[in-house]
């Protein structure tokens, strides 16, 4: 197909990636020009000055940006996405934003004849990297998601639609909820292991083959005990994304006692400077950052 990618970040640039790679005519845009012509040079295909030009006769339009507000910048006006994209082509949005924008953004393109999915992704920069994520879609109308399912499975793991348009954007709202509260309890769990004077990495090496093992505990905990917090995704955008869950469940009246605390938590670390630190960084908060693990 003609896919058009705009935003080029650590996740959007191997996704793009994996699309040319599967025979794609691929299109990128990206608001730092350089990185989309670096990435033509690397991987073929053809860069554009604005989203609307990237858009231009594609059948489908990934993109993969910060915010909301960034979100409406590259699809809205004159130089935007829908300016470009003819009818019948699809939008889908990778970007971890808020349920409403999806709603929006569907309607939007409805009114023009365009079909939207709403599909944030899970697994990370080593996810996008190795064409391993796990996509969750919303989309109004299931042969619009049909069309675009080989696409996506072109950097996925799984891809599935899971309700009308929004649905995406609740699934990874659920995700980042999960993520938080398994990264603090291996936070404190690790913290008591080392304070104790147990070995952390022999200790997880037995925790993990039960019913404590996850993910996190798998590909973390050895960094998370040597301080070192360089790993994937940044605090700054859980931070976000949690802000976003916690909206959401205002709204719907939902309490979400382990998430608004650990998002406090997450506040802390910034101010430690962590910013930009890996959401592992929860244990730092616990313990002085030059502390060496015992045992």
């Amino acid at each position: 197909m003609k896919v058009a990618f705009v935003g080029l970040g650590v996740m959007g640039n191997p996704m793009a990636r994996h699309l040319a790679q599967k025979g794609h005519s691929v299109t990128v845009y990206n608001r730092t020009a350089a990185k989309a012509n670096d990435w033509v040079a690397a991987h073929g295909g053809t860069s554009a000055a604005t989203p609307r030009e990237a858009a231009h006769n594609a059948d489908i339009v990934m993109v993969c940006v910060g915010n909301d507000d960034d979100v409406r910048s590259v699809v809205y006006g004159s130089d935007g996405v829908l300016a470009g994209i003819t009818k019948g082509g699809i939008v889908v949005d990778h970007t971890t934003a808020s349920a409403t924008l999806a709603r929006e953004l569907s309607k939007a393109c409805t009114d023009k004849g365009v079909g939207f999915i709403d599909a944030p992704v899970s697994g990370g920069q080593a996810g996008a990297e190795n064409g391993q994520l796990s996509v969750m879609c919303g989309a109004d109308d299931q042969q619009v998601f049909d069309r675009a399912y080989p696409v996506l499975m072109g950097y996925a793991k799984i891809c599935k639609r899971l309700g009308n348009a929004g649905s995406g954007q609740l699934a990874k709202m659920v995700n980042q909820i999960c993520i938080a509260g398994v990264v603090q309890g291996l936070s404190e769990g690790l913290h008591l292991a080392m304070a104790a004077g147990l070995n952390p990495d022999e200790l997880v090496e037995v925790i993990s083959q039960g019913a404590a093992g996850s993910w996190q505990m798998v590909n973390r905990s050895k960094t998370m005990v040597r301080n070192e917090f360089n790993f994937g995704f940044a605090v700054e955008w859980m931070r976000k994304d949690l802000a976003i869950c916690l909206e959401e469940a205002q709204r719907l009246g939902v309490d979400l006692p382990i998430t608004a605390i650990v998002n406090d938590f997450y506040g802390e670390v910034m101010q430690m400077g962590g910013r930009r630190w890996d959401t592992s960084s929860l244990i730092a908060r616990l313990r002085a950052p030059g502390d060496q693990p015992r045992g």
